[in-house]
């Protein structure tokens, strides 16, 4: 506001100057900036993968020239963070897939005539488990991944069993 005398009494309707706002612009909520479609983001940003195994493949070369335990433990850190993002990513991008041939198949049986369905979240999961077994199978790591469910659910199962204390 202006600076006004205090001897002059202030006017019922003073002259104001107006000061823009700035409007802030969220692009994850904001029509302007598009729909979110993840495969043509992977497709448009599919060069940043090539630059990241190439990053990846230095971490690894500095690891291995190493000497300092700080340096060295830092560095591993960050190679396993690396891994295991690229091991989300690929996951991401399996389950992407699956849920694009169900569509497809879903697409092909209305075009024939027959009423779509759609499978819940629990038959999903069923599916998603059963391919998960299949693969340890082929890998061989079957036998160690069920002895190790096993032993999670008899830890689990030990912790609801009433104490000897308590008895």
């Amino acid at each position: 506001p202006l600076e006004m005398s205090a001897k002059k009494p202030v006017p019922f309707l003073r002259q104001v100057v107006s000061v823009r706002k700035k409007v802030h612009r969220d692009p994850r909520f904001d029509d302007l900036s598009g729909e979110y479609k993840p495969e043509i983001f992977m497709k448009t940003y599919s060069f940043l993968d090539t630059i990241k195994k190439q990053e990846k493949e230095m971490v690894q070369k500095q690891l291995k020239k190493c000497r300092n335990m700080e340096e060295k433990e830092k560095l591993q850190r960050l190679l396993n963070r690396m891994t295991q993002q690229e091991h989300a990513q690929k996951k991401q991008q399996k389950l992407r897939e699956r849920e694009l041939s169900l569509k497809r198949q879903q697409r092909e049986l209305a075009k024939q005539g027959k009423k779509p369905f759609f499978l819940k979240k629990s038959e999903k999961r069923k599916l998603e488990l059963a391919e998960k077994y299949a693969e340890l199978k082929r890998s061989g790591k079957l036998e160690s991944f069920l002895n190790k469910k096993r032993k999670r659910n008899a830890i689990k199962d030990k912790r609801h069993l009433p104490s000897q204390k308590n008895l």
